[in-house]
């Protein structure tokens, strides 16, 4: 197609981080479908009840050093030994205070003791996740296949571990094992494509004149990430409180389907990022130009996949899951749109962290953190799981676009958000157009 370098490496690039999530994600659902079956609504709960407890203390444990990390790797990659060796030693530390955290919690909120010993033990994957700095390096430089082959790998391993258990009818505390094994997988995967790729860990520095940068660059996005993991995984612990597990069951099973349309634009916005960063430092007279085609493609792609997710949702529900979850049927419905306000999260976010606005972040998000709970609080004693996935919706389109309002900052965000979502179908045809302009040169 006769595309430039840069175009080349965005190309390959996207695809190999689509060729890892279909695959990741379609064994994922394969062998998650046969465990929600096996296990039944209930138990299933319970691992996904114990799952997003942890992950509300997952945002202190990263320190929102993510995207940090991918901006100053992508900036400053000569400094890589250096910003790695920081990073990591401070992600340790973050993990052990997390899992503190999660402790004295499991002490003040009283849960029945095989819930709270899973909680405990699932919160080990703390620090396994602190391997995704090597993640970040890779995504930084443009070169996910690395990372892609390791997580196929790992993916294949963990899934024939888990059709084991399901064939010598293993008790539910042996799939939450096994999910923990699966971060152990992922951390040893990226460790092994790094010193095969790139060289050592040992040749990482820490740095402590740079701590005080990092630590100001982030605290932001911790206050903005803790409100969005909250506002994201609370609905789940508030409904096995209010509720009871199985209807835990029924929400997880829709928001499995939701992450399969999620992936994309989380990909298109991955992928891209380190490329707009470049073209706003070296060509900055294009840079309008190609934010407002990044946030469009991304916003209409969520919607397409949407619409046809929420429109197929029996289906899905029936023919997979089974009869036993027909309750998740109209969660997936309006479940299903919750891909579209975290594309507009996701490619909004990144727009303000390379425009270095993080530090206003954590107010829409504190906003919408409010928001969600109150409405969970109201909604569910009335509505249910039905209740709580519109809450979602609700929360999620709040959070990612129409809060910046309230930052006067952010307006110029919000006003790129609104043309894609009115009119950005119209910049779809954009890769159509600069493919036929190539061929045509």
């Amino acid at each position: 197609m006769n595309l430039s370098d840069s175009q080349k490496k965005i190309a390959s690039n996207v695809i190999w981080s689509l060729g890892g999530k279909i695959v990741n994600m379609a064994s994922a659902l394969f062998v998650g479908i046969l465990v929600a079956r096996y296990l039944g609504p209930e138990n299933y709960g319970v691992m996904n009840y114990v799952i997003s407890y942890v992950a509300i203390f997952t945002v202190f444990a990263t320190f929102g050093l993510d995207n940090i990390e991918i901006r100053e790797l992508s900036r400053q990659n000569g400094k890589k030994d250096t910003i790695l060796g920081t990073c990591f030693s401070l992600r340790i530390l973050f993990a052990l205070l997390a899992y503190l955290g999660i402790v004295f919690s499991l002490f003040i909120y009283k849960t029945d003791r095989f819930t709270s010993l899973m909680i405990l033990a699932y919160g080990l994957t703390l620090f396994t996740g602190t391997g995704n700095i090597l993640r970040n390096y890779f995504t930084s430089i443009i070169k996910n296949k690395y990372i892609v082959k390791s997580e196929i790998f790992r993916t294949f391993i963990g899934a024939g571990i888990k059709i084991l258990l399901l064939l010598v009818k293993a008790p539910l505390e042996y799939f939450i094992y096994a999910q923990i094994l699966d971060t152990v997988l992922v951390a040893s995967g990226y460790y092994i494509s790094y010193k095969s790729i790139v060289g050592s860990v040992r040749q990482w520095k820490f740095d402590r004149t740079i701590v005080g940068f990092i630590l100001k660059e982030s605290f932001p996005l911790v206050l903005s990430g803790a409100a969005v993991i909250i506002y994201q995984r609370i609905d789940q612990v508030m409904i096995g409180n209010m509720l009871d597990k199985a209807e835990v069951g029924y929400f997880a099973t829709a928001g499995k389907f939701v992450d399969l349309i999620v992936f994309l634009p989380t990909v298109l916005v991955q992928t891209v990022t380190p490329m707009l960063i470049r073209a706003k430092e070296n060509h900055p007279e294009t840079y309008e130009a190609k934010k407002k085609t990044f946030v469009s493609v991304t916003t209409w792609t969520a919607i397409i996949m949407s619409l046809i997710v929420s429109l197929l949702a029996y289906w899905l529900i029936t023919y997979t899951y089974g009869e036993n979850y027909s309750s998740a049927i109209p969660v997936l419905q309006i479940m299903a749109f919750k891909a579209v306000g975290m594309a507009l999260s996701s490619s909004g976010g990144q727009i303000i962290i390379m425009e270095r606005m993080q530090k206003w972040a954590f107010i829409r998000n504190i906003m919408g953190c409010v928001l969600c709970v109150a409405l969970n609080y109201l909604l569910i004693p009335k509505y249910g799981i039905i209740g709580s996935a519109s809450v979602t919706i609700v929360t999620v389109m709040f959070t990612g676009c129409f809060a910046n309002v309230f930052i006067p900052c952010y307006r110029n965000v919000l006003k790129v958000q609104l043309y894609a979502i009115i009119f950005g179908w119209k910049e779809l045809g954009y890769f159509k157009r600069m493919i036929k302009n190539r061929t045509e040169k």
